[in-house]
This record gives structure tokens, sequence and C-alpha cells, in this order.
């Protein structure tokens, strides 16, 4: 997988901080004040967060340091090729999609990134939180991240209510101060990241369980209306079943579902549809 260029960024570093400050109050205050951390219950909470939050570090990097995916100079589509029956083309004209920008044909599910300034296979979106663009070849491990990321949330509040129940009276009145600047910034930061990646991982997985991107969600609806405004059905081409989607974007293991690895994604220029005549292995078969 090729790596894009390092550069700061202060929505980045914000979310490495943030999860930091999460990490250090959640294993320091309130797994400390209510088991323990020399106790058994401590230590194991303290190296279940620990795992937890490596893991979202480590998907978090991956998602922002991955190059998206880039359209390969020398693509050129073949509009003969019986395995493709599906060629997306642009709205006017019916041509085949060509980028003026990146002076290239565009494969299918690909499209043009105006922050990244290039075309991306399999565009999701543009996320200023890992300063890319979520598409082909990192959006397992974005999704993957996500689901970490909720999991030490809700965790963390759980930890958070629960040392609340334990009343400590060895505690000076500076100390007590502290603590309560400590509880009610993370409670602040926790509920509110909670609730904004829950959402954001509900809609991930309402996309994944019908192949489809963001971009693809909003020009479905579209297609919708017109397909019926003529009396057809419209059918998103990439939809193959609920569980097959899942296994193309997240690899046909379940056991490996959870993991930031994207070794079965292929090329990205070329995806299974419903329309496939002879079904294929991967995704995205080159």
């Amino acid at each position: 997988m090729k790596r894009k260029g390092v550069g700061f960024s202060l929505p980045v570093a914000v979310v490495m901080m943030v999860i930091g400050f999460v990490y250090f109050s959640t294993v320091f205050t309130f797994i400390d004040r209510w088991f323990s951390l020399t106790s058994s219950p401590g230590i194991a909470n303290a190296a279940a967060f620990t795992a937890l939050a490596l893991m979202c570090v480590y998907s978090y990097s991956i998602a922002v340091f991955r190059d998206p995916g880039r359209v390969p100079p020398s693509y050129m589509p073949d509009v003969e090729d019986q395995k493709s029956p599906v060629h997306e083309i642009k709205r006017k004209g019916g041509d085949l999609r060509y980028c003026q920008k990146c002076s290239h044909f565009k494969p299918p599910r690909a499209h043009h990134c105006r922050v990244c300034k290039r075309c991306v296979l399999r565009m999701d979106h543009h996320c200023i939180w890992i300063n890319n663009c979520v598409g082909h070849t990192n959006y397992k491990v974005f999704f993957v991240f996500v689901v970490y990321a909720v999991t030490a949330c809700v965790y963390s509040l759980v930890l958070l209510v629960g040392s609340l129940t334990v009343e400590s009276q060895d505690e000076d009145e500076e100390m007590g101060s502290y603590l309560r600047t400590i509880y009610v910034l993370s409670a602040f930061v926790l509920i509110s990241l909670s609730i904004a990646l829950g959402v954001l991982l509900v809609w991930h997985i309402y996309l994944s369980l019908q192949n489809k991107t963001t971009i693809e969600y909003h020009e479905g609806v579209r297609a919708m209306w017109l397909a019926e405004k003529g009396g057809q059905v419209y059918k998103h081409p990439y939809d193959i079943g609920a569980y097959e989607n899942l296994t193309l974007i997240l690899g046909p293991n379940v056991l490996s579902w959870l993991c930031p690895t994207s070794r079965h994604i292929g090329a990205g220029l070329r995806f299974r549809t419903a329309f496939d005549s002879v079904p294929v292995s991967s995704e995205s078969k080159p």
C-alpha cells in the first residue's frame, strides 16, 4: 500500500490530543478511583482499555497516512469487456467519465477530490479529521477506527459513571477541584464523541450493507427520483446482498473484520456488480 505525503495538520493533532486526554483520564482517574490500579479488576480494566486505545491509534494512523487510492496513469476503460457490464457515464452527453483536471478517464466509483486535487478510487468523502480522503485503500481502516473509537468512548463513560459511586475520604479541597474539572471536561468530551461517532458508525454500517459510498448515496437519491419519474425501479448496481457487501468491504474472513488490514481489496479499477454474469473472487479485481 502506498503512503501519502506527511505534513502537519491541526485537526489530526487535536484528535491525538483528545485520544491522549481520554486515555489518561480513564486509566489514571476513573479506573484508579473505582477499582485502584493495584487491584486485579483495576489492572484488567486498565489493560483492556489500553489495548482498545492502541487499536484506535493504530487504525487512525493508517487512515491518516495511507494513500486512499490513485488512478493509474495508464488506465483506460474497456467498453468491450463482457465481464464489466456496468460502465459509468456522464449525466450529460453519455460519454465515459473523464477528469479534465487530472487528464485521464475515471474508473468506476472514482471521483475528483477538490482538496487533494486528484482523483481518488472508490471515493467516499474527504475527512478533515484524518487530513485525507476516505477511499478504496483506507475505507476499511477508517470504518474500523470508528468502531474502536465508539467502543472506547462508551467504555470510558461506563468507567466514569462507576467511579462516581466511590467516595474517597482522603481527598483535599485542591484535589477535589482538580477531579471536578477532569470529570466535567471528560463527560462533555465523551458524551459529544459518543453521539457524533455513534451516528457516523450507524451511517457507515448502513452504507456498507448496501455497498455504497457517501457520494453514491447522494447520487442514488437523484437516480431513484429520476427512475420513479420515468416509471422504473432504481437498484444500486454494486449492491449484491448485505452479507456479500460486508465481505467485500471488510474481508471474507469474519474474524478479521475488526483488524485494520485491507489485503482483500484488489486494485480498485473494477468492482463486482449485481449484473455480473460471472462471479469474481474479489470486489476489485483489475
